[in-house]
């Protein structure tokens, strides 16, 4: 994780620093986890032979995100993990497994910190989660979709849950903390698809709509998949929540559970920004050449944050494109990035239709 002042913020580097920060910490990593992960010097060997050869971030050996889905990678001793995150997955697919030890946790949650804490300030509000009021006592709890509600329910106090355990509104939970907080800015939390299904079109299908106070602030994340097939994108998110809630400021985050701590977080002028120690890179679905800014691909993600498995470097399921390098209105540093979507259900090297989708 980067080590710089604590009292500058987490996107505070220029690009042309991190990059070249970045590239020494995670050709260390690659080199730890090849010599302390058998799995994954296995893979290096196979996919990237002249790994060692690498001078730049683009050249560096990354894995295909699907791996861990499949394989046990872990870089530490057993004795040294005390938790294991498994993905949610879609409905028939296998969870990602991502095995920390102490320090790597330690570290996610400081990163985490970091970057909510420049959106939030550091008071912290009452917090609504948009989830299951049992979520935390049930077999998600050690789930990534559990771990994201513990991580960040740090952000927020006196914690009220907007749903029953079948996923049905709990419309008299949330109209009693909107009571009891009605006099302060409070901050709302969940998933994409279930704010969406389970709050907003919940609330529009009874012909309610609720008064969150002045300077509430909603937090989400992962989920587009669906809103995308249904045809709702940011934009009209936005809207429905600011309709039916009366929340302006809302942002989005993007993240996976085989990097826990490495989210990019929306600003107000739209865009997903890459912190200090981890970037975004985007390939050519066909060849996996790098592409240049605009340019729409396959994403790649690197973090600097996992030390006890290797998923410092991977190659994600995920479209969009890098947008711009210490350019953002916000006055953020570093990339800036557009996700667009996941890709057709096909391994990447045969999916020639991928840029017409």
């Amino acid at each position: 994780m980067a080590d710089g002042n604590q009292t500058v913020g987490p996107f505070s580097m220029p690009q042309a620093e991190k990059r070249a920060r970045l590239f020494e910490r995670l050709y260390t990593l690659s080199a730890q986890h090849y010599v302390h992960c058998a799995p994954y010097a296995r893979m290096l060997d196979a996919l990237h032979a002249n790994w060692r050869a690498a001078d730049t971030l683009e050249a560096l050996p990354w894995l295909p995100v699907g791996v861990f889905k499949h394989l046990r990678l872990a870089s530490v001793p057993d004795e040294q993990i005390i938790r294991e995150l498994r993905s949610s997955g879609t409905s028939g697919s296998l969870p990602s497994r991502v095995f920390l030890d102490r320090e790597t946790a330690a570290n996610q949650t400081r990163a985490l910190a970091r970057i909510v804490g420049d959106v939030l300030g550091r008071a912290r509000r009452p917090m609504l989660v948009v989830d299951r009021n049992d979520l935390l006592r049930s077999g998600e709890a050690l789930s990534a979709r559990g771990a994201a509600v513990l991580g960040f329910g740090n952000f927020g106090r006196q914690h009220s849950y907007a749903l029953q355990p079948d996923l049905a509104l709990d419309l008299d939970a949330v109209r009693d903390f909107l009571t009891r907080f009605a006099d302060e800015a409070v901050l709302v939390f969940g998933f994409t698809f279930v704010v969406w299904r389970d709050l907003v079109q919940a609330l529009r299908s009874r012909g309610e709509r609720l008064a969150f106070p002045p300077g509430s602030i909603l937090l989400h994340g992962g989920g587009w998949k669906r809103l995308t097939d249904q045809q709702v994108g940011n934009a009209q998110f936005k809207q429905g929540v600011a309709e039916t809630l009366g929340i302006e400021q809302v942002h989005n985050y993007y993240g996976m559970a085989e990097q826990v701590g490495s989210i990019f977080m929306e600003c107000g002028a739209g865009r997903l920004h890459t912190p200090d120690y981890a970037e975004a890179i985007v390939r050519d679905p066909i060849s996996l050449a790098p592409l240049p800014l605009g340019s729409t691909g396959v994403i790649q993600l690197l973090s600097d944050l996992p030390g006890s498995y290797p998923g410092h470097n991977l190659l994600t399921e995920d479209i969009g494109a890098t947008l711009g390098e210490d350019d953002c209105p916000c006055g953020r540093m570093g990339r800036t990035l557009r996700v667009d979507g996941r890709l057709p259900r096909a391994e990447l090297r045969g999916c020639s239709d991928t840029r017409a989708a």
